[in-house]
C-alpha cells in the first residue's frame, strides 16, 4: 500500500523520502525520484511524514521506540498514519507525538494496493482540524478523497465500521455465489448479473475477478480481516452495541485462518463456503473486468470534504515542503 500511496505524490512533483523496515523493498522507489533513508529517526527532518503499518505495535515501535521516528534530534510537524490499529494505540502515538509538539492525524485508508493504483482510496481522518485542512492537498492526491470525522480517535472508529461491513459482505457475497453455483449457474454468469444490478458496486465489481477464477493471491490477507473483527468487535463490547452478524462472521473468519488460509485474501471466505455446501472450488478460467479501469478523468482533482481555506502553509505540488511516506514492515 506505500509504495502506491508514494508513486502517487512522486507523479504529483512531491519530494518524497521513503524508509522500511526491509530496505530492499524502499528502494525501487528510488528509481522514480524518492530518497531511501537508512532510519526512521532520520525523517524527523520533514515537513510532514505518512506512516503505514500493519499492526498497533508497529505503530508505536516506528514512532516511539527507540529507533523510531522520535529518537533523533528533529521531529516533523505532521505526522499522518493511514494504518487500521486500536484507538488506545493511536491515542499513545498521539501523547508521544505532542510531547514533541508534533501534530497527529489519524487517517486509516480504505482499499488494496490495487484500489490505490487506482486512484480509489478513501480517508477517514481524525484529530487536530488545523492540521488536517493544512495537509488536506496531500491527501487529496492519495486517492479519491478524505473526510473529515472529527477529533481525537474518531476515525479508528470508522475505519473499522467500514472493516466489519467490508467482512460481513464478503461473507454473504461467497454465500450467495455458491448458491446459485449449486443451482447450476456459473460464478461468472451470477456475478456479471448482479454487478450489472442495484446491489452491484465497487466492492464486488473489483472482488468478481477472485471469485470467478478462484484466485485468492492476497490484497488483504484473512489474518489482517480478523485483527480488524477483533478490534471492531472489542469496541463493540466496549460502547454496549450488540454486532450479532459480524460475530458470527468473526467465527467464520477465524475458521478460514485455522484452515491455513491466513495469508491468503480475504476472498477465500468462497473457498469455505463451497467445501460446507459440498463443492470442489476450481477456476473458471473467466475473463472478468475488475470495474477499477482507468482513474476517472479529474480524479486527482478532487478535493477532500473540507478544503485549506486560505493561508494554507501546505502545496499540493510540494513546492516549498516536503512529503514523506513511510512504509509498513517487511
Amino acid at each position: 500500500m506505500g509504495t502506491e500511496m508514494v508513486q502517487r505524490l512522486l507523479r504529483a512533483q512531491c519530494d518524497v523520502a521513503v524508509w522500511n523496515r526491509t530496505r530492499s523493498r524502499a528502494e525501487p522507489l528510488a528509481a522514480q525520484g524518492a530518497r531511501v533513508v537508512d532510519t526512521m529517526a532520520a525523517l524527523g527532518e520533514r515537513d510532514l511524514v505518512f506512516i503505514t503499518v500493519s499492526s498497533s505495535e508497529d505503530l508505536l515501535a516506528v514512532i516511539l521506540g527507540p529507533e523510531g521516528l522520535l529518537a533523533g534530534p528533529g521531529a516533523p510537524k505532521i505526522v499522518v498514519d493511514c494504518s487500521t490499529v486500536s484507538a488506545e494505540a493511536s491515542a499513545a502515538a498521539r501523547q508521544g507525538l505532542a510531547a514533541r509538539g508534533v501534530a497527529f492525524l489519524a487517517a486509516p485508508v480504505s482499499g488494496n494496493p490495487k484500489v490505490a493504483r487506482a486512484g480509489r482510496l478513501t480517508l477517514a481522518v481524525s484529530g487536530p482540524l488545523e492540521a488536517f485542512e493544512a495537509v488536506s492537498g496531500y491527501l487529496s492526491l492519495l486517492g479519491a478523497g478524505a473526510t473529515y470525522v472529527g477529533e481525537g480517535e474518531l476515525s479508528r472508529l470508522v475505519k473499522l465500521c467500514h472493516n466489519l461491513f467490508l467482512g460481513v459482505v464478503a461473507q454473504s457475497l461467497a454465500e450467495v455465489t455458491i448458491l446459485a453455483q449449486k443451482g447450476g449457474v456459473s460464478r461468472q454468469v451470477f456475478l456479471e448479473y448482479l454487478n450489472r444490478s442495484v446491489m452491484g458496486s465497487l466492492f464486488t465489481r473489483y472482488k468478481a475477478p477472485a471469485l470467478v477464477n478462484a484466485d485468492f493471491h492476497p490484497t488483504f490477507t484473512t489474518e489482517l480481516l480478523r485483527k480488524d473483527f477483533d478490534l471492531g468487535l472489542a469496541a463493540a463490547r466496549r460502547l454496549e452495541v450488540p454486532l450479532p452478524v459480524a460475530a458470527q462472521v468473526q467465527q467464520i473468519v477465524q475458521s478460514l485462518v485455522g484452515l491455513g488460509f491466513g495469508q491468503a485474501d480475504f476472498a477465500a471466505l468462497l473457498e469455505l463456503e463451497a467445501r460446507a455446501a459440498g463443492l470442489r472450488l476450481e477456476s473458471e478460467h473467466g475473463e472478468v473486468a475488475d470495474g477499477l479501469g482507468p482513474e476517472p478523468r479529474g480524479l486527482e482533482q478532487q478535493q477532500t470534504t473540507r478544503v485549506v481555506t486560505g493561508g494554507g502553509r501546505w502545496s499540493t505540488d510540494g513546492a516549498g515542503h516536503e512529503a514523506e511516506v513511510v512504509e509498513g514492515r517487511g
